[in-house]
């Protein structure tokens, strides 16, 4: 399957992120319904990219690119039918590159539920940083992840 990965055009693309996160685990053990997943891929501050097949949005990547921790992988999403087709995979190696223009880091958490997206992560050269205990809910807990080209101080941001 060929993917294009691009920015989110506009609202009919946050709403077919917020629907398919809605939609399917994390989120949905999280508790987060559509009105919320639609709040975070809209929130002006993150940087939304979707990954497009001839049928529309196939999946996508949410960035946040300020705060303590630039470079943090808010969420990978990818719809049902485009799962094990590798786009997870691209989508990550897509976010890497976008992060390592700014920083040598880049962080996620994968919930504790979900060994399948941990082993994703670690195979492709995350290391566990730390838990963080009911983190987003109680009774599950978040294992923050990074994968680094390096430390800030040799750092050089690209133009």
């Amino acid at each position: 399957m060929n993917f294009t990965i691009e920015l989110a055009r506009d609202a009919a693309d946050r709403e077919a992120c917020a629907r398919m996160m809605s939609e399917s685990d994390p989120w949905i053990t999280l508790g987060r319904d559509f009105a919320r997943c639609l709040t975070a891929v809209s929130d002006s501050s993150r940087e939304l990219y979707v990954a497009r097949t001839g049928d529309g949005v196939a999946g996508f990547i949410l960035l946040t690119m300020k705060g303590q921790f630039p470079g943090y992988i808010t969420s990978v999403c990818v719809a049902a039918s485009a799962r094990s087709s590798g786009l997870g995979t691209q989508l990550v190696a897509f976010a890497e590159r976008r992060i390592h223009r700014e920083s040598p880091n880049v962080f996620l958490c994968v919930s504790s539920f979900n060994p399948g997206a941990r082993r994703l992560y670690e195979r492709l050269g995350f290391e566990f940083v730390g838990t963080l205990k009911d983190f987003l809910v109680k009774g599950y807990d978040e294992l923050l992840f990074r994968k680094t080209i390096g430390p800030w101080s040799t750092f050089k941001p690209q133009p």
